[in-house]
């Protein structure tokens, strides 16, 4: 559950004051490179927070770690986190956790594809366990909105953290592979998924020939960090079922209309609730948690 009693905005201000600079620097120069890695910066802090906290256990390269987990395949960024960490520690060695870089990085993204800035607390410790089978339990874009709303309960964000969080899908991609159930043979039924547009079925359709292709997520903006991705929802061209799924049910429809008409909303609740997942913390990863010095291995 979130846990702030540790976390401060002047943790680092005497032994890494130029932390945030070398973080906005670096994110720069990787999302001039190429914008989608600011999308995968965001789900690979998302990736992390859902599973014991916000700890960085989803960087650990290791044999049954949660990085190796199906779930975590198509996660990228982390070469992202490693250039940050090699800066930081010839600046401030053995001083800033991969936990904290990550969780900043994804701010920093947010904010360099049109998104809202907000302050990052720090002091979160990296964990030392990760575990292949806990990842899975993270959603995939498959589930039934009453899964969604419990998973995201059970960490302790609600129905509009849900909601507004769904909302970074204004940007990224998805894989086609993910896609094809809803465009031929939806819950087994021979047809395409009901609840779509028939115009974006027949663009998803020619798109998607093959299933390594990727789709954006935002049809209308893609690049944009924007309230488009509502409006799509509204018309029916959510791509990812569990997108379409938050117009369809009473307890979240009306955050979709309203985020739809309202982007000041967006982006002051986006700020927000991010602040909350970047707040959740395990009490063990806290307690036995470390400095990692490399983002990928646990100190020896």
């Amino acid at each position: 559950m979130p846990s702030t009693d540790f976390l401060s905005f002047s943790y680092y201000d005497q032994s890494c004051p130029d932390l945030e600079g070398i973080i906005n620097r670096k994110i720069n120069e990787w999302v001039n490179k190429d914008y989608t890695v600011a999308a995968s910066l965001i789900r690979l802090h998302f990736h992390d927070c859902a599973v014991r906290g916000c700890d960085a256990s989803i960087l650990l390269d290791r044999d049954g770690s949660e990085r190796m987990a199906n779930g975590s395949k198509t996660l990228r960024g982390f070469e992202v986190i490693e250039d940050i960490k090699a800066e930081v520690e010839s600046k401030c060695p053995k001083t800033v956790s991969c936990a904290d870089i990550l969780t900043a990085a994804a701010r920093d993204a947010t904010l360099l594809v049109g998104g809202p800035f907000w302050m990052v607390p720090y002091g979160r410790k990296d964990g030392r366990v990760s575990v292949a089978n806990e990842a899975e339990m993270v959603p995939m874009g498959r589930e039934k909105i009453t899964d969604l709303i419990e998973f995201f309960q059970s960490k302790g964000l609600n129905i509009l953290d849900l909601v507004v969080l769904s909302g970074s899908h204004t940007i990224g991609r998805s894989t086609c592979g993910s896609l094809q159930y809803r465009l031929y043979n939806f819950n087994g039924s021979g047809k395409p998924d009901p609840s779509m547009d028939a115009k974006y079925l027949n663009f998803l359709r020619r798109k998607c020939r093959w299933a390594s292709d990727y789709v954006e997520l935002d049809a209308t903006t893609p690049r944009t960090f924007d309230t488009e991705y509502y409006i799509n929802l509204e018309n029916n061209m959510g791509l990812l079922s569990t997108d379409q799924m938050l117009y369809s049910d009473s307890r979240t429809i009306p955050l979709v209309t309203a985020l739809a008409s309202q982007p000041s909303i967006f982006n002051s609740q986006f700020a927000v609730s991010m602040v909350k997942l970047g707040n959740i913390q395990d009490p063990q990863s806290q307690d036995e948690g470390e400095i990692r010095l490399n983002c990928n291995f646990v100190n020896p």
